[in-house]
């Protein structure tokens, strides 16, 4: 039974299903649930690092993904973000440091050819994550 659940947050519609998902599953079983986002940093060797959603859009999504949850009955997620590089090795790397036993992600409709160019987070999550991992759709 899980204990604490993490849920990826990103503001795409498919996360606020996993928002959703991850609310029952710790009502259901009494979990912790984290609610984490990702503030993706971009290296450009003639710059300094840009950081995509920035402080502000960080604290704007988590509290949009919190209303989320308490709307589905989950009235006290724990608000949690991180910078990376990489979106799946930031997940991972929080949920290793902190015990988490369950994550849950959204997935969205990609072609193959996007799946190929861009990676998707659900499915690395699932290939590579230490603990179960629930994708929403």
């Amino acid at each position: 039974m899980a204990k604490f659940i993490l849920c990826a947050v990103d503001g795409s519609p498919h996360a606020e299903r996993a928002i959703a998902v991850a609310a029952e599953i710790a009502k259901a079983t009494g979990a912790t649930l984290d609610l984490f986002a990702v503030d993706q940093v971009v290296l450009d060797g003639r710059s300094a690092p840009i950081h995509r959603l920035g402080e502000e859009g960080v604290h704007a999504l988590l509290h949009r993904a919190e209303a989320t949850a308490v709307a589905a009955g989950y009235a006290t997620p724990r608000l949690t973000a991180a910078a990376g590089h990489d979106v799946v090795q930031a997940i991972l790397d929080y949920a290793q440091e902190h015990g988490v036993d369950h994550i849950v992600v959204g997935t969205g409709e990609k072609g193959m050819a996007t799946r190929l160019v861009l990676g998707s987070v659900s499915h690395d999550l699932v290939v590579r994550a230490h603990c179960s991992v629930t994708v929403a759709r």
